[in-house]
């Protein structure tokens, strides 16, 4: 395959907008509210678990020893995580061979039944290893998911998106991802609030479950409405097949991109699941904030990753996306250890460095749909995408929970830091050398 781009040249005629062609852009706005919905109900699923975590690990595990549950409880988390690449495979080709909507749909169906499934487990006291055994059945239905979930939902939004915006229309994931994962953190609030730490670990964690699991129902609904997308269905070429040799060789023939994709993921998941998603957890287990406080310091936190994340998706389309990613590693690399020294036993002390850590966040996410659709060609790209980012999501967003806390526990917290130091270096070196894809014509 050609790695180089396709750039939109000031002499010739601006490709026609997919907006523009057989589907209104009413119809295509609501398309990707339908799919946005969808995402913020699979990340309330995904993140259900890690905010829950502290109150229903002993329901798994031995209670006679709480870290050890905890620990293994934040491992079935990782393990649910080397499913991802896996569903980015496997729905990346359903995406790439029979729609964007299609892959959707089934989606988030296994989600829900995920959640499901978490929420009717059996216990430690009631099954013994069993319930162990059932609740990791259910991360790994979920992680495939999921898995599934990233590259079909970036691929959509960027094809159905006007050249000129694609950078602000890929960024919206996000905004989904912000919204579920704030919706469960709100749930924690309001449960650690209303309820006891008796009952909180008795019956109150099933829960978010059940309402993930209605949620999916409607998720489902919403999304099995949705229009494909025409860049898709007017591609000259065929889909490709669904052997793991073909799969191979379109990642072999694609691997500048792979390489791109790969890196810029590594440290932004890293971070973004220490910092966005297991920081209300882990101020709790070793700096000792009130559970109910450092949920409500985490949720208005991600909030400002919310409110921030179209701003810089459209900044993306004004400036380019590869300057963004190079100014959030370098920030991140400049910040990591002082963000640790704000972080302490205060709940606005979590605060201030979870909106810290949210704002870089923010710079890096929201280039990266419009950055990934644009090094993929459209025949491959849900494929190549799903993978790759799902890949590296298992191997750093999905040890990071389980690796802080081990370390943590043992003193030396600094290496994990330093480790997302060295993420984001390394980051930085990449985007360095990589060329600005804003003004690339997809095809």
């Amino acid at each position: 395959m050609s790695e180089e781009l396709t750039t939109i040249s000031a002499g010739s005629p601006p490709r026609v907008p997919p907006l523009m062609q057989g589907v209104s852009r009413r119809r295509r706005a609501k398309d990707l509210v339908a799919v946005n919905i969808g995402n913020a109900i699979e990340w309330f699923d995904w993140n259900v678990y890690a905010i829950f975590a502290p109150f229903f690990a002993v329901q798994f595990f031995n209670r006679a020893d709480p870290l050890s549950a905890m620990l293994s409880t934040l491992a079935i988390f990782g393990v649910g995580f080397l499913m991802r690449p896996i569903g980015g495979w496997v729905f990346g080709m359903i995406a790439d061979k029979r729609g964007r909507r299609f892959s959707l749909t089934l989606a988030i169906l296994l989600a829900a039944a995920g959640s499901m499934i978490i929420a009717l487990a059996p216990t430690f006291t009631q099954v013994g290893v069993l319930a162990s055994a059932v609740l990791l059945l259910a991360r790994l239905i979920q992680g495939l998911s999921h898995g599934g979930e990233t590259g079909s939902a970036f691929t959509y939004l960027a094809e159905i998106s006007p050249d000129s915006k694609r950078g602000l229309w890929a960024s919206t994931p996000w905004v989904g991802v912000a919204i579920g994962t704030m919706t469960a953190t709100g749930l924690g609030f309001a449960f650690t609030t209303l309820l006891t730490p008796e009952q909180m670990s008795d019956f109150g964690w099933r829960i978010p479950f059940f309402v993930g699991a209605a949620l999916g129902i409607y998720g489902l609904v919403i999304r099995f409405r949705m229009a494909e997308s025409d860049v898709y269905e007017q591609q000259d070429e065929s889909p490709h097949s669904l052997t793991l040799k073909d799969t191979w060789r379109i990642l072999v023939e694609h691997r500048t991109a792979v390489k791109y994709i790969a890196v810029l993921s590594t440290s932004g998941v890293a971070i973004f699941y220490t910092w966005f998603i297991f920081a209300p957890s882990y101020a709790t287990t070793v700096h000792g904030v009130p559970a109910g406080q450092a949920l409500l310091a985490g949720l208005l936190g991600q909030a400002v990753f919310l409110a921030l994340i179209p701003v810089m998706g459209a900044l993306s389309d004004r400036i380019g996306r590869r300057k963004m990613v190079f100014a959030y590693t370098l920030g991140f690399a400049a910040l990591a250890f002082p963000l640790e020294l704000i972080l302490g036993s205060s709940a606005v002390r979590l605060f201030l460095a979870m909106a810290l850590a949210s704002t870089l966040l923010a710079v890096c996410c929201a280039p990266l749909g419009a950055i990934f659709t644009e090094l993929v060609p459209t025949r491959v790209r849900a494929t190549v995408v799903g993978i790759t980012y799902g890949g590296f999501c298992a191997i750093f967003g999905g040890s990071a929970p389980y690796l802080n806390t081990w370390l943590s526990s043992l003193g030396l917290h600094y290496l994990f830091v330093a480790t997302l130091v060295g993420l984001s270096l390394l980051t930085a070196v990449i985007c360095w050398r990589m060329p600005e894809t804003r003004g690339t014509a997809i095809r």
